[in-house]
């Protein structure tokens, strides 16, 4: 747990950084004037701040779930050379300039994922229950989900698209705290710390706002891209393996999860939200998944 915290402060400590050289090198300028908002210093901070920090955790994505997850990297040699071979295969039938590194982590929980900044830099790895409960046809048609999550560039599209909702989030929450602040302020001209502190807090509560709806966006587009990767692990191995192994999936959910939350959103299978909570989920229910997949 010491480790994670660490590891959170360290990465925020880097983007903050980060943040703050671009913004010194550009001559990026307080947005707030003596004249109210410059729209055009505002927008290149928050598309900075926005962007910037989703690349960053980008960058550094497959070497973070190594990490977290304690990964052990296989090869074409000993145990798992079988596993590793059939990677290989499966990212030369998909178009992948390399074969994107392979491991296993110890969970107790049928998952896996893949990460990864470019295709010529990812990672695909499998819990040791899922290897030891998957047959050879199921296990086919998960690499190939993850395969196909990588082949069409997810990792990346989803980043593009978290940077630009926060860049959007921030945006519009200064617009409107601004327009509210001074809304507010009107018998506090001559109290600036008064009129500071509304456009703050409300700054606050305008971002928390925007973000909800932005995670209903995001989720939305994560969604649309699980099914694609299912019809990827099909179309790399047979529909009825990925079927298969997307019912051992369903089957194994009705047990306690114990994969980092910080990595739920890149594992094949997470726990499911009912009500409306499942617009907020990047995953579709595995019913819908295999519905889908039934009708392809």
């Amino acid at each position: 747990m010491f480790k994670r915290v660490l590891l959170f402060l360290a990465i925020n400590c880097l983007i903050v950084l980060t943040i703050s050289v671009i913004l010194s090198i550009f001559n990026i300028r307080p947005y707030i004037t003596r004249y109210g908002l410059n729209f055009h210093s505002l927008m290149l901070f928050c598309l900075i701040w926005g962007m910037v920090g989703a690349l960053i955790s980008l960058a550094l994505s497959r070497k973070m779930a190594k990490w977290l997850m304690r990964v052990k990297l296989v090869d074409g040699t000993g145990a798992n050379a079988k596993l590793y071979h059939m990677v290989e295969r499966l990212a030369r039938s998909s178009g992948l300039p390399n074969v994107p590194e392979v491991g296993v982590f110890a969970s107790p929980e049928i998952n896996a994922f893949a990460t990864g900044p470019t295709k010529r830099r990812s990672l695909v790895a499998l819990s040791t229950a899922l290897l030891d409960r998957m047959d050879d046809h199921e296990l086919e048609a998960i690499l190939g989900h993850e395969i196909s999550h990588i082949a069409n560039g997810d990792m990346v599209t989803m980043t593009l698209i978290q940077g630009v909702v926060n860049a959007f989030v921030m945006f519009l929450a200064r617009i409107a705290a601004f327009a509210l602040s001074s809304f507010l302020g009107r018998d506090q001209r001559n109290n600036n710390r008064s009129s500071y502190g509304n456009y703050y807090i409300t700054t606050f509560l305008f971002e928390i706002f925007f973000m909800v709806l932005g995670s209903l966006l995001v989720a939305s587009f994560s969604r649309r891209r699980e099914f694609r990767a299912d019809q990827g692990g099909a179309l790399l191995s047979r529909r009825e393996y990925m079927v298969a192994a997307l019912e051992k999936l369903k089957i194994a959910k009705t047990q306690q999860s114990t994969i980092p939350p910080s990595m739920n959103t890149m594992m094949i299978s997470m726990p499911n939200k009912g009500g409306l909570l499942s617009l907020f989920s990047t995953h579709p229910p595995i019913e819908q998944r295999i519905a889908r997949l039934q009708d392809f």
